[in-house]
């Protein structure tokens, strides 16, 4: 009698182990579809995100493209340009770059960097620059123009003043 108590323990003991695998098996496969469709949402959102990140610039008759860093500066010019397009008229200086007013103090978010042509850059909170050649100091990045070479931003930008339209995409 003891021997078939022990054996029907037993039996008892691996169904009870089996049907808790099979549940566990659907737990896992309920808790992996909620896990693709987060993933897809978030996916759906950095994908919005990205395209929130580009700004338009033009110089004349030269437009080019630059995506938005990711910094409480940017974000602040972001919010800036939702209201419409922003206006600078720039300076050459030092031969490296194009800089004027933005009219108003924006976070910084001031790091060392070396530019490089393209790059967007912050200057003292309330001055907006392109660079068109190398240049190393604390500033806060912007942006960067993308797919530019040194001569075409050069060739936009030309020698003297300019007038920058900035403007969300």
């Amino acid at each position: 009698m003891k021997k078939r108590l022990s054996l029907f323990f037993i039996i008892l003991l691996v169904l009870s182990l089996t049907a808790c695998g099979v549940r566990t098996e659907s737990i896992q496969s309920t808790d992996e579809k909620k896990t693709d469709k987060l993933a897809g949402e978030e996916s759906d959102t950095v994908r919005e995100e990205a395209d929130n990140k580009h700004m338009k610039l033009q110089m004349g008759e030269y437009v080019f493209t630059a995506t938005l860093a990711s910094n409480s500066s940017a974000e602040a010019l972001k919010e800036m340009l939702e209201e419409g397009p922003i206006i600078i008229a720039m300076r050459d200086y030092a031969n490296m770059e194009k800089v004027g007013s933005l009219g108003t103090n924006l976070p910084r978010n001031d790091e060392q960097i070396t530019t490089e042509p393209g790059d967007l850059i912050l200057y003292q909170g309330n001055a907006f620059v392109i660079y068109y050649a190398p240049n190393s100091w604390n500033f806060t990045r912007i942006g960067k123009i993308e797919d530019v070479t040194q001569a075409a931003l050069k060739e936009a930008l030309g020698n003297g003043d300019v007038k920058v339209t900035l403007s969300l995409e």
